[in-house]
């Protein structure tokens, strides 16, 4: 199958024109025209990937390998080294990032991975009522998503309405209106924010809370016909 067949079902699924402006979702590395043999899903590309990877493989991925312009493609450094093997290999790429976090990664969080119904949308946040204490809540929160270590910023003892963002959501912290806000990669400066504007936050880790990609969009893909082999991404964090 040409890339460009499965391209157009993978903007039926998620359209591409739904990203941010600032991201880089799309085909990635390769032709339009390729032919390929097999799809692999995957948070990330990574060494390991790239080493077992056949070749004639349609690699999607969650984040996307380029994010910013290459002024140079020096094949010592990251990431023009990655692309340099993936052409070698004839690994294409495409990556649905924020277009997939707006179209179906929030949804299946709240819903399938906390048991929330969604009351609103508000483009990248989902609004749930919860009606629980803050401890309750939060170990609720840690056992959803195999966190071993919970990082909170209370500022509520009772918990009635809660917004999430899966990923790295704290910038939209000042427009959040919830009691507490679940989102990953939240920092000092986050926290202290929400102290002020007397917001609760849990953070649920960046990869924790995306890694429900690759089998979210392999059900898609499979509805459609299109078989994919999910490859398992490696948390690049270890707790000690």
């Amino acid at each position: 199958m040409k890339i460009r067949e499965i391209y157009e079902k993978l903007n039926a699924i998620s359209p591409f024109e739904l990203q941010e402006s600032w991201d880089n979702s799309g085909l990635q590395v390769g032709s339009m025209e390729d032919e390929v043999e097999r799809i692999v899903l995957s948070i990330d590309i990574d060494e390991e990937l790239l080493e077992k990877i056949e070749p004639n493989t349609l690699l999607i991925t969650h984040h996307p390998l380029i994010f910013g312009g290459i002024k140079s493609f020096d094949t010592a450094t990251f990431p023009s080294s990655f692309i340099q093997r993936m052409l070698a290999k004839k690994i294409s790429a495409v990556a649905m990032h924020t277009n997939f976090d707006i179209t179906h990664l929030n949804d299946y969080v709240a819903t399938e991975v906390l048991g929330f119904a969604i009351e609103k949308k508000d483009g990248f946040v989902a609004y749930m009522q919860v009606e629980r204490d803050f401890d309750t809540f939060a170990h609720e929160v840690q056992q959803a998503f195999g966190l071993d270590v919970l990082k909170c910023v209370r500022s509520h003892e009772k918990i009635k309405s809660v917004a999430l963002c899966t990923g790295s959501g704290a910038s939209m912290l000042k427009s959040v209106q919830a009691d507490l806000f679940l989102t990953g990669d939240i920092k000092y400066h986050d926290a202290m924010l929400a102290k002020a504007l007397g917001i609760s936050m849990i953070d649920i880790g960046h990869y924790e809370s995306e890694r429900f990609f690759a089998p979210i969009l392999k059900k898609e893909l499979k509805n459609l016909g299109i078989q994919a082999i999910i490859s398992q991404s490696v948390n690049p964090f270890s707790y000690l």
